[in-house]
């Protein structure tokens, strides 16, 4: 058995912003996928899957015990593929911050949720709000507080809005060009970040005032224009914010960004060769970079991996 293939998402902007109601944008990434799958002879990595899931299934069973009203699986299936090693077949990496765990979110509720919401419904924002909702608590069993948007991403596979908290919306993006110079890329940091620590580091600072207001006239202000540049095709904005972004996260979460890297993320801010943001939760995984000239970007960054995930 194989099921569907579920994407990996990025989060062009938003990281951090949306838990504080500023604007965010989050795009399928289909490089990487995931799908749920039964083998004859599974590996070790399978049987590491499957007893993750067995875990997983208890926790669900839970879920629908305490809120029926909310979402309901057909557990005894899940059970019993579950004891027969079904497991999620992944080549999303963990910690990388491009979704590993909210595909298989979408993966076993497009499988086992009882009157799901489709794709293929007229998706109202009510909809997508409750299909987010779901996925929120769905995906707190992998990271503390889920906001349910990377599974929402994956389930769907298109490009979604975020304009406040109750306030979502799927969207088009700008067409990419193959021949474009400019480009949004992925830097490999090497290092597997976790969420959890990094969002309580966000959240013992949240206690701050100082910043809390650097947030909101600073972190949320240049992250809205980015997310209204990018929609609107408007690169010279973009990058002109991308860069005010870009110093605003080199100075106030350093936490976040391995110390191997601020030297780069500096010498982007520089040069203007290339602008560097945090990619999901931070602390390792990837690192996400903005550049009018992706030759230029390259040969700065030679001695790194990159991975060009738009061209315009």
């Amino acid at each position: 058995m194989k099921g569907p293939l579920f994407y990996s998402k990025i989060l062009l902007f938003g990281e951090y912003g949306i838990i504080r109601d500023s604007k965010g944008l989050s795009i399928p990434y289909n490089f990487y996928n995931g799908a749920l799958k039964l083998d004859e002879n599974p590996s070790a990595e399978a049987m590491k899957s499957n007893a993750s899931l067995k875990r997983y299934v208890e926790y669900l069973e839970q879920l629908q015990n305490d809120q029926p009203e909310l979402v309901t699986f057909n557990i005894e299936a899940l059970k019993t593929d579950v004891s027969n090693g079904m497991y999620f077949d992944s080549s999303i990496p963990q910690g990388y911050g491009v979704g590993s765990s909210g595909a298989l979110v979408a993966a076993i509720y497009d499988k086992y949720a009882n009157d799901k919401i489709t794709v293929l419904e007229n998706l109202t924002r009510e909809k997508l709000l409750q299909l987010k909702n779901i996925f929120s608590q769905m995906e707190s069993f992998f990271h503390g507080k889920s906001s349910g948007l990377d599974p929402l991403n994956s389930y769907l596979s298109i490009p979604i809005l975020i304009n406040s908290k109750d306030n979502i919306e799927a969207t088009g993006i700008p067409s990419q060009s193959a021949t474009g110079k400019g480009a949004v890329f992925l830097l490999d940091s090497g290092i597997v970040g976790e969420t959890a620590p990094m969002v309580n580091i966000f959240m013992e600072n949240l206690k701050e005032e100082g910043f809390r207001k650097m947030l909101k006239n600073q972190f949320v202000k240049y992250t809205d224009a980015c997310v209204e540049n990018f929609l609107g095709g408007d690169m010279k904005s973009l990058f002109k914010n991308t860069k005010q972004l870009s110093k605003v996260v080199l100075n106030h979460f350093k936490p976040m960004i391995p110390e191997q890297f601020h030297g780069v993320w500096q010498q982007g801010i520089d040069t203007n060769d290339y602008y560097l943001k945090l990619c999901g939760s931070g602390g390792g995984g990837y690192i996400l970079g903005f550049t009018e000239d992706l030759e230029k970007a390259k040969q700065s960054l030679k001695d790194y991996k990159l991975e060009v995930v738009y061209q315009f």
